[in-house]
């Protein structure tokens, strides 16, 4: 049951590459809340969302709202940002339910992911106001250090000693894939065009997810 989810997972996530590519605007919008919904189901029937896993299965229902509401991205992009803004503290709390002490890596890791989530936001927040979205300056800056937050977590378990190798190097490219994926969504949408924008978005974003949930559930499960 478990592997044939995930392999419907798979599918319906190269199905809304596909359809991403093609432009085939009906089957978009049916196959990308599908990979969601499928994950979840995935991660339901293998763990029963016991523990810490509850965070991650809420965090897959906020994302799931999140990749609804961004099929209308210019009516509800900012319900949009919220629902993932959500999904992301609920990783937050899931990669917590360890209490890790902090150390010196900490600190490197902490610093080189917010200086460059500072430079990044920077360059989006002139964009947005050379746009005239001042009111999108806030909502963006709250969630890119939130993102950034959720992959500093993440990307720590690769010295803690109480995660698997496996599991930690999952959950840590998945988290770097997810922040890439919304860079590549940002800036395509408000800094400038890039090619193939919205298919390298969907591609990272997925991915990210279904490696991020699959190293959550070998680690909790």
């Amino acid at each position: 049951m478990a592997i044939t989810l995930l392999f419907l997972v798979s599918g319906s996530a190269i199905l809304d590459w596909i359809a991403t590519f093609k432009e085939w605007r009906k089957a978009e919008m049916f196959a990308k809340p599908t990979v969601m919904i499928l994950l979840f189901a995935w991660l339901y029937a293998g763990t029963r969302l016991h523990g810490a896993l509850l965070w991650f299965g809420i965090g897959i229902l906020f994302s799931l709202m999140g990749d609804v509401f961004l099929l209308s991205p210019d009516r509800l992009f900012l319900p949009g940002l919220v629902a993932f803004l959500f999904a992301h503290i609920a990783y937050i709390a899931g990669f917590n339910n360890e209490a890790v002490p902090f150390d010196i890596w900490d600190v490197f890791l902490a610093a080189m992911i917010f200086l460059s989530a500072i430079r990044i936001l920077q360059r989006l927040v002139l964009a947005l106001r050379s746009k005239g979205m001042n009111g999108l300056i806030l909502p963006v800056e709250v969630y890119g250090l939130t993102i950034s937050t959720m992959l500093f977590f993440a990307m720590r378990t690769l010295v803690h000693s109480n995660w698997q190798a496996g599991a930690a190097a999952l959950v840590s490219v998945g988290a770097f894939l997810f922040y890439i994926s919304d860079i590549i969504l940002a800036w395509n949408r408000f800094a400038s065009p890039i090619q193939n924008g919205r298919l390298l978005n969907i591609i990272a974003y997925h991915l990210g997810q279904i490696a991020l949930i699959v190293g959550a559930a070998m680690h909790f499960g």
